[in-house]
């Protein structure tokens, strides 16, 4: 199988775009439309929709699997049915799951988000150490996925300990420069590794330190949109290159998942009308910014 790397890439370069769509189900938000008397279904229905518009436009998708087992059982269970699904609907699938701990139970989580998901990547928190990682990568390089690591995050309580003084640099970019020895584990033939970091659309600035640090690592950029970050923001520690703009994805979930008018639509044709206008406003505005 390819590297998770070079499908990832190539995924954004075909679609001209790096969107990722979140999907994060919240019971309040569902449309009346897609409402019924089992929860797990309507929100199964509500989502093959959304990979099936997505799908021809959008390169990848991120099941928030902690929205998911708020259901229960059957709740876990479908966000590992739904990761299949759009993966074998050709959209890359990362699953936002932030696994951190060490030895079997790291190896574990590992087998479950490579395995039981199929997902092509997975989240990971770093904060129990380096040895966290490890037994992520060694399933990556399995499964010829990619680990991506919780490195400077968009929540405003990331300051907190992430900006915190470590011998003169903050710890977020302590961290990075650890990860930019581990980029070769994960490289592709592109160049790029499937090492990646999660760094926010909301700290420009720092996007463009980390891209400095983690030259050949992917991105996985959460905050743009409903969290205030800009298209511009968002692409800021991306690369310039042939393609314009590139090296990781974009998060948007709320502002895709339930946009404007989408809630009181009367039919089906009118709410995917709704949704494929919003996915094409945050694809057209983060292509736009891709080719600054």
């Amino acid at each position: 199988m390819t590297a998770f790397a070079d499908r990832a890439i190539a995924a954004i370069r075909t679609k001209g775009n790096p969107l990722c769509v979140g999907f994060d189900p919240f019971p309040d938000k569902l449309p009346k439309l897609f409402a019924g008397p089992d929860p797990i279904a309507s929100w199964r229905d509500f989502f093959a929709e959304i990979i099936a518009l997505s799908a021809p436009i959008a390169p990848a998708v991120k099941p928030q699997l902690g929205l998911f087992e708020a259901f229960g059982p059957a709740g876990y269970a479908l966000c590992r049915d739904l990761a299949k699904i759009a993966r074998e609907a050709g959209l890359i699938t990362l699953l936002d799951a932030k696994r951190g701990d060490i030895g079997t139970t790291a190896q574990g989580y590992a087998q479950s988000a490579f395995a039981a998901f199929s997902a092509d990547a997975v989240t990971v928190n770093p904060y129990m150490g380096l040895d966290t990682l490890e037994p992520f990568i060694a399933a990556a390089e399995a499964y010829r996925g990619g680990v991506i690591v919780l490195v400077r995050t968009s929540n405003p309580g990331a300051a907190d300990l992430q900006d915190l003084d470590a011998g003169g640099a903050p710890v977020w970019e302590r961290l990075a420069e650890k990860l930019s020895a581990l980029q070769p584990r994960l490289i592709g033939a592109s160049g790029y590794s499937g090492l990646m970091a999660v760094i926010g659309a909301t700290w420009p600035a720092q996007a463009q330190r980390a891209r400095a640090l983690l030259p050949d690592s992917l991105f996985l950029v959460p905050g743009y949109g409903a969290q205030g970050g800009s298209a511009a923001d968002a692409v800021a520690g991306f690369a310039k290159g042939a393609h314009g703009r590139e090296g990781g994805f974009v998060s948007a979930s709320r502002s895709v998942l339930y946009p404007p008018g989408a809630a009181e639509a009367r039919d089906l044709g009118a709410w995917r009308a709704c949704i494929a206008a919003a996915l094409t406003d945050a694809i057209q505005d983060l292509a736009g910014a891709c080719a600054n």
